[in-house]
């Protein structure tokens, strides 16, 4: 039976390319962001030399300080697949797509779309100022555009996006999302089904930022499949900043 992965890989495929060429034209794949054995290919941002470590292939991040690290370089259109796991009660974290590799003035993180990461008791441990747990939709893998990037949300919750299923696993278990992202359209899977969406995002290419926000978090299997450039503008593209 064919997994998410293989059919998401045979569908963009077949529209990107066009089936009438396959014989001609080598197909994209998926290559690994992470190697499983050091930070090759990252860029500390604004967290610290022991926010990020590896053990037994797993990429471990302690959530302090409240930061990010990106990719050495930009991605336009592109399907990310990362897994992660939380480690504490009320854990937050997420990825950033379309990012900028700079912090704005005044910020812990960057402009950018964020896929949330929150753990399951997030809600209940930052309750609202009268005392009620927040909107169960935050633990969901909310999409929506940070400091300043502005999307079309699906699924409306405010400027977010909340899934149409709450699909996400508490602390100790793995959770797999697979983030398709084309000219400023991008579809979540959340382990194994697609609930979740935005558009008419503001960037269109810029980096990808994992992000450090108070609570231990593991990464495994960061891989991405690059597809073909799209219509982002050098407006809709985020400033280039040293790979260093």
């Amino acid at each position: 039976m064919p997994t998410l992965r293989s059919s998401l890989f045979a569908l963009v495929v077949s529209l990107a390319l066009g089936a009438a060429n396959l014989s001609a034209v080598e197909p994209p794949a998926f290559r690994p962001l992470f190697n499983g054995k050091d930070l090759t290919g990252w860029v500390d941002v604004n967290t610290s030399p022991t926010t990020w470590r590896v053990r037994d292939g797993i990429l471990i991040c302690t959530g302090k300080p409240i930061g990010v690290m990106r990719t050495e370089r930009q991605y336009e259109n592109f399907i990310l697949h990362i897994e992660w796991m939380h480690l504490e009660a009320g854990g937050n974290s997420g990825v950033f797509v379309w990012s900028e590799g700079t912090i704005p003035p005044g910020k812990d993180l960057p402009k950018g779309c964020e896929v949330q990461m929150l753990e399951l008791e997030w809600p209940l441990l930052n309750r609202d100022a009268d005392g009620k747990p927040r909107h169960p939709g935050y633990v969901s893998g909310e999409l929506f555009g940070a400091n300043g990037l502005v999307t079309t949300p699906d699924n409306p919750r405010g400027t977010r996006s909340m899934s149409y299923e709450y699909r996400c696993r508490g602390k100790g278990e793995w959770n797999t999302y697979d983030v398709v992202c084309v000219d400023g359209v991008i579809k979540l899977a959340i382990n194994g089904k697609f609930v979740n969406g935005i558009s008419h995002a503001s960037v269109k290419k810029g980096y990808l930022c994992l992000e450090s926000e108070g609570a231990e978090i593991h990464f495994r299997n960061l891989q991405i499949l690059e597809l073909p450039p799209g219509r982002a503008t050098p407006a809709e593209t985020a400033p280039e900043v040293s790979r260093k």
